[in-house]
Order: C-alpha cells, then structure tokens, then sequence
C-alpha cells in the first residue's frame, strides 16, 4: 500500500503540471454529480504506480469543502495484497469542464483530463494526464463491448497515444 502511495506521489512531484496535451481537449457540460461513484480500470499506458495491479477501481465522491475525494485501488497477485490511494481532485477552471487537478501528495498536482464521455448515461471515460504518457479507460462496468474498446483504442490512436502499448485490465 505505501509503496503504491509513494510512486504516486513521486509521479506527482515529477509532473505537477495542470496542462493538457496537444490536440486533447476537456469534456464540456461536465456534471460532476453524475461522475461520482465508482469506476473500473479497463486499460492504461503503464506506470510504476499501477505496476501489475489488476482489478483497478477509481472512487470519486464528494468533500464537505467542494473538492472531490479519490480513492485509487488495485490488487497484487504478486504480493497477493490490496494497494489503496487516497488524493484530491479540483477543477482547473469551469466546474462544467472536464479538466481537473489532482494531488495525491502536498500541493503537488497532476492533470486529469475527462477527453470523451458517454454524456447519456456517464458509462464510460477516456482521460489523460498532463502529456501523452498517462491514459486511461475508466467505465461503470467490469467490462465493455469490443465495439467500445475499438473506439477507444481508434481514438487514443488518433490523437496520438502509444496505443501499442496499452495494458488491458483484468477485472475478475
């Protein structure tokens, strides 16, 4: 669990950076209500923090302050352990805009940027970090159709991510 932690915070501090990558931009009329609860892992670009965790969830709800509590878990089988991040989330600027700020250390924050999502029904997420190198795929379900999973790859490759080397998640 710390080790999970502390590589999150060192991504953090090394790319605190609110930016958005060229060509991505946020989701507007965001609702942040909608996106509260939690959300499943499909796939990401590797990172030291998420290293060999499979049954990856996000947890958003919200503060008594505003800001937006963010509870990252994933499960070793290596360590047959569970790894638990607790951070913060914020808007950059409009609260209907799907460019947030989060900080799982300090005043170090990192971009979360909400580049595509199912506006209906708030079933699925495309979101990057601050470049190119940080991606996800987060959806309110364990699994997602093959249609869907081709447009998010189709997409990611679109504007520009290393899709060949997306890690898709195990969630059972």
């Amino acid at each position: 669990m710390k080790k999970l932690f502390n590589l999150f915070c060192a991504f953090l501090f090394v790319s605190s950076c609110t930016g958005k990558p060229e060509g991505v931009e946020p989701v507007r009329g965001f609702d942040v209500n909608r996106y509260l609860g939690t959300w499943y892992e499909i796939a990401r670009l590797d990172h030291s923090f998420e290293r060999g965790l499979s049954q990856v969830t996000a947890e958003y709800s919200l503060k008594d302050n505003g800001d937006i509590r963010v509870i990252n878990r994933g499960y070793s089988s290596e360590k047959e352990e569970w790894s638990e991040a607790e951070g913060k989330a914020k808007f950059t600027d409009k609260s209907d805009e799907g460019h947030l700020k989060v900080s799982f250390f300090g005043p170090f924050y990192g971009s979360y940027i909400i580049f595509e999502l199912d506006k209906e029904n708030y079933d699925y997420a495309f979101i990057c970090g601050p470049n190119k190198a940080y991606l996800w795929f987060l959806s309110r379900t364990k699994t997602v159709s093959p249609a869907l999973r081709n447009h998010f790859f189709e997409t990611a490759k679109r504007l520009g991510f290393n899709t060949e080397e997306l890690i898709f998640v195990e969630q059972e």
